[in-house]
């Protein structure tokens, strides 16, 4: 008989959670540091396995969506986006001559040029595909729709955080560690909030877990970290800081709540398992997926 002295105890969930919450944010903001090229490189890789998670929760649905096609349309949006951005940006940096001017300017129209060549093109690509795996693979155009929506849901929203990152700023990384500080002060704010005051149902069909209680804890916990973001950008006006406090606060859990629907359409309990204790990267970045279309609008907008 084994001694109960000789068994090997596992980490809890708990303290799985710490662990690899305290690696992967450790991570995340040292790519983020690390200047354009480790940003890109791993957002890029971000956005590519949250896009094969999400078609392998589509599968799980019963879809069967052209994964390699989606992962490389993804990857093509998101790089193509970083680089035409980027460049744009450090040329119009540092404009010496009308020669640059036209360069930077050709840098931004390749963007569109980019994102309508694959609207125009990725249709057909898909169908002719389609046509290819009919009738061993049901439902065409569904499955051809799947791996559309993907790059919709998922890379889209993603790749514009290329516009959040450099659009006005350069490569200042303190926007981006911005954003991700009002994002887990919602999170934050919204648990601790829930769990002591929680009692009316936000969506109880969807997340029974989400309260109106918990939301507003998460809203005005975020409106705090957007007033204190002055110590970090202090060149940002308090207006325009409490502007994106309550984006973040209205559509991040908005993005949480729509990616539950999702799991809870196709019956499955995490968008993976890449983060023990913390399931997918579907999972941690799906409050990004509705804040950043918004941010990226008025980012757009106001500079």
């Amino acid at each position: 008989m084994t001694s109960t002295s000789t068994i090997k105890k596992t980490p809890s969930n708990l303290r799985l959670r710490v662990i690899y919450g305290v690696l992967g944010a450790a991570l995340l903001l040292g790519c983020v540091w690390g200047g354009p090229l480790s940003f890109g490189l791993f957002f890029g890789a971000v956005q590519a396995l949250m896009l094969r998670e999400f078609y392998r929760m589509m599968r799980a649905g019963g879809q069967r969506p052209a994964v390699g096609i989606g992962l490389g349309a993804g990857l093509l949006l998101f790089f193509g986006t970083f680089a035409s951005i980027f460049n744009a940006f450090q040329q119009y940096a540092a404009l010496s001559s009308l020669e640059a001017l036209f360069e930077a300017a050709e840098n931004l129209f390749n963007i569109g040029l980019l994102w309508r060549g694959l609207a125009v093109l990725l249709p057909v690509i898909l169908l002719i595909n389609e046509m290819l795996q009919w009738p061993r693979h049901p439902q065409p155009f569904s499955n051809a729709a799947t791996v559309i929506f993907g790059l919709l849901y998922v890379s889209l929203p993603m790749t514009l955080l290329n516009v959040v990152a450099f659009w006005g700023a350069g490569d200042d990384p303190r926007r981006i560690f911005a954003l991700f500080f009002l994002v887990w002060a919602s999170d934050i704010g919204a648990y601790a909030a829930g769990k002591s005051f929680g009692k009316h149902k936000m969506a109880p069909r969807i997340s029974p877990g989400k309260t109106w209680e918990g939301w507003a804890g998460g809203f005005l916990l975020t409106l705090a970290v957007g007033w204190a973001l002055q110590w970090l950008l202090p060149e940002l006006p308090l207006a325009h800081r409490l502007v994106a406090a309550a984006v973040v606060a209205v559509f991040a859990p908005l993005g949480d709540l729509a990616e539950s629907m999702l799991k809870r359409s196709v019956g499955v309990k995490d968008s993976g398992s890449i983060m023990p204790g913390h399931g997918g990267l579907l999972d941690r970045f799906d409050a990004f997926l509705l804040v950043l279309p918004v941010l990226a609008l008025l980012q757009l907008l106001v500079g």
